[in-house]
């Protein structure tokens, strides 16, 4: 046995594809000589700034010899058939065995290969398979047709010792490679693993990103303290400085008094966003949630790719308009009270002077970035929010669905009628929706598109208007994320639902629905959002009428303003491309309504709820209450779990086989109620009366929402249920006995089907 050591050396790999290439590099070796029969003790990958490190141990030196039998034609098949059998499996007619399967004769071509050494094998797949790397972005290499990340320099490539020899993107491999890019001079060779991380951690390169993260954090963290302050964490831009750094240095600079009054959350995205620098805090207590997280939403920026959004074949993700919308990242919490005038920046260098010319160097760069941030957050104080919805007219949500303005004359209507219904002030709501965009037109969240919602708070209480309307104008994104807290005043969750409401059905009756693997507008978040609020604060809301509503008015609008561009285009002062007109504009609740259950599976999924049962629950057509839904099929489970629900679960299968194969044969259904007088048998007289009590006791619980006494009354019916199967004969002799029977089947099932459509409940 031995190991592989195999280090790819390059320029600065991007951070966000370190991590995912250092796994895809293992997937592909692994799979590579797996599917040769070279199996392994261990692997390792390693992913940094300028390399790619892969470690096998315990490779055989050799493939196994392997014996196969490849079966031929019969030996009375024609002269052609045959010799075409012998090319293909590389043997002569000499080589093949008869074998006799009693039908007859037929050849057996039976081969022999044997193994290979590892290292001519490995020489042979893994260039292919450094081909075959799926990076996001790459660049061609002059001269030749291999695509990489960045510029490759060496491949450094031993088994057992020894350099495996073979050619990628024209560079040999060896057994050296390089250091840290300035604390390291001359070349490292290395021959197996142990030596090789000795050699680099010598030459200043901590090889795991593991080891590089802690040590981040722990210098972090350690020096924070000794001036009394506290690292607010942050793990995506942890991750982030993890991959732009092979010897993390720690160092503390100083936010100059001047920019102290600006909002923590500018000072924090500015930092974090340009310079990758920590902020600090004077209180404890910090966690991830209290910093921006980069979780892939959407950006805002012109022309600019949609972060999160699915990218087609060539790369190039949807877009949207300058000003479109994007939800923001979640803000920190804090005040500037408690936010301190330090930051942490991690430098890749060991200095001579304890840093202090690199700290000098940070802070004048930014003290240029926070001038603009400040200048900026001045500027925008000096207008209204008021005065600034106007300009909302001249900015395009989506072509067919108008502009920013129009989006929120919607939002205000509809913000106002869910406000109504959930018991909310409607005059703050309505004034929190027509503000809720207007810093779309601010220097400040153009400059950080993320702080959507957030500046429009703290320019709301500049402007003098509540505290409920701001905190309604900045949580009305929320939730962004599964981790994200939901608006917990009921203004702020009128304008939330309006808003992702108005998204959503806006988007279906565009026909821009998303698909199995795009969702460039975010409608599976939007929808999860409402999900999210609804039950979090139990919000009891009836989501039809509000979605016919806002179907008619969507679908009415869109067919306006496709009409009026076809009489530009006709008039010649203005283009029309006419592929979105044809389409009919209905009412489609029933699509939107399946789409929300979808998304209650996902929400639902991490509880233990099962999917069939909100099928269940909710293919009966009358349920759009998402909290009363996800009280009906909680229930449904709990009775389930039980041994009346699981017996009575088989009852109802039985029944609805039997009436399935009745109605196919007898092309009929069996619908109505079952004549008393003609029940016979003292089970099927039972079973009846049961019925009739259990269907108005069924109906009136669940009107009363009570889910669980209404599964209690349905786990009453196991023990008639079961006496009928095992006492009665369904397909008597007699057809009206037989009819009547299948009547009282067919009255089983529609009972329980006041609770659920058991039929898609599985098992």
């Amino acid at each position: 046995m031995a190991d592989l050591l195999l280090e790819l050396f390059s320029e600065e790999i991007p951070a966000r594809m370190q991590t995912q290439a250092g796994k895809d590099l293992e997937r592909l070796v692994v799979g590579a000589l797996s599917d040769r029969g070279l199996l392994f003790e261990g692997s390792k990958a390693f992913a940094g700034p300028r390399r790619l490190t892969l470690v096998l141990a315990g490779l055989p030196l050799k493939q196994p010899d392997v014996s196969e039998e490849k079966k031929g034609p019969r030996i009375t098949a024609p002269e052609k058939a045959i010799e075409g059998f012998l090319r293909s499996a590389g043997v002569t007619l000499g080589e093949c065995e008869k074998r006799d399967d009693g039908k007859g004769e037929f050849y057996v071509a039976v081969i022999h290969r044997q193994g290979r050494a590892t290292a001519e094998v490995l020489a042979e797949v893994l260039p292919e398979c450094f081909a075959k790397l799926p990076w996001p972005k790459s660049m061609r290499f002059p001269g030749s047709p291999v695509r990489w990340v960045r510029p490759l320099h060496s491949i450094l490539c031993t088994f057992d010792g020894e350099v495996v020899p073979f050619t990628f993107a024209g560079i040999t491999s060896s057994n050296q490679t390089r250091g840290h890019r300035f604390l390291s001079s001359g070349v490292i060779e290395a021959k197996r693993f142990e030596d090789y991380a000795a050699k680099l951690r010598a030459a200043h390169v901590m090889l795991d990103a593991a080891e590089r993260k802690e040590t981040i954090l722990h210098q972090a963290t350690n020096k924070a303290f000794a001036l009394g302050l506290e690292l607010i964490a942050d793990e995506g831009l942890l991750e982030e400085v993890v991959g732009l750094n092979e010897w993390p240095t720690v160092l503390i600079g100083t936010i100059e008094d001047q920019f102290m009054d600006v909002p923590a959350e500018i000072l924090q995205t500015s930092m974090r966003t340009h310079q990758k620098y920590f902020s600090l805090r004077s209180s404890f207590g910090a966690s991830l949630r209290d910093a921006p997280q980069d979780d892939g939403r959407e950006g805002a920026s012109f022309e600019a790719p949609l972060r999160g959004a699915p990218q087609d074949d060539e790369g190039q993700g949807n877009t949207l308009s300058r000003h479109a919308e994007a939800p923001p990242q979640v803000a920190p919490k804090h005040d500037n009270s408690k936010f301190a005038n330090r930051f942490a920046v991690v430098s890749n260098m060991i200095a001579e002077d304890g840093g202090l010319a690199i700290v000098a160097g940070n802070e004048r760069v930014l003290r240029a970035r926070l001038s603009d941030a400040k200048f900026f957050w001045d500027l925008d104080r000096q207008q209204t929010l008021e005065s600034r919805v106007e300009a909302l007219k001249g900015i395009t949500f989506h072509a067919k669905l108008g502009t920013q303005y129009e989006r929120v004359e919607r939002i205000v209507a509809l913000a106002g009628e869910i406000a109504e219904k959930i018991d909310a002030d409607v005059d703050q709501a309505k004034r929190a929706a027509r503000l809720a965009k207007a810093d779309l037109t601010t220097g400040v969240v153009g400059e950080f598109p993320e702080l959507q919602g957030v500046m429009g708070r703290y320019y709301a209480l500049h402007d003098g208007e509540s505290v409920e309307v701001a905190d309604a104008i900045r949580d009305h994104y929320r939730p962004v994320g599964p981790s994200d807290a939901v608006p917990a005043s009921k203004v702020s969750i009128a304008v939330a639902l309006a808003d992702k409401l108005d998204q959503l059905v806006g988007f279906f009756a565009a026909d821009e629905k998303p698909t199995g693997s795009s969702d460039p507008f975010a409608l599976r978040r939007a929808a999860l959002g409402m999900i999210k609020i609804a039950l979090d604060q139990n919000v009891r809301i009836s989501l039809s009428p509000l979605l016919v509503d806002q179907f008619n008015i969507h679908s009415r609008n869109i067919a306006e303003r496709a009409r009026g561009d076809i009489s530009k285009s006709r008039s010649g002062s203005g283009s029309y491309s006419g592929s979105w007109i044809t389409r009919s504009f209905n009412a489609d609740v029933s699509d939107l309504l399946a789409f929300f259950a979808d998304r209650l599976k996902v929400s639902l999924r991490e509880k233990g709820t099962r999917h069939d049962l909100i099928d269940a629950v909710f293919s009966l057509g009358n349920e759009d209450d998402l909290v009363r839904l996800v009280a009906r099929v909680e229930a449904l489970q709990s009775f389930l779990k039980t041994e009346e629900g699981a017996n009575l679960l088989a009852g109802y299968k039985r029944a609805a086989n039997i009436l399935k194969a009745e109605e196919k044969k007898d092309k009929t259904s069996f619908e109505g109620t079952p004549d008393a007088s003609a029940l016979v048998l003292p089970e099927e007289i039972a079973l009846f009366g049961e019925l009739e009590k259990a269907a108005e006791q069924v109906k009136a619980e669940i009107a009363a929402e009570h889910f669980a006494e209404a599964m209690g009354v349905m786990a009453a019916l196991r023990a008639p249920v079961d006496a009928f199967f095992d006492k009665v004969t369904v397909n008597d002799k007699n057809p009206a006995l037989r009819r009547n029977r299948l009547l009282l089947l067919a009255r089983l099932r529609a009972t329980l089907h006041l609770a659920a459509d058991f039929s898609k409940i599985e098992g």
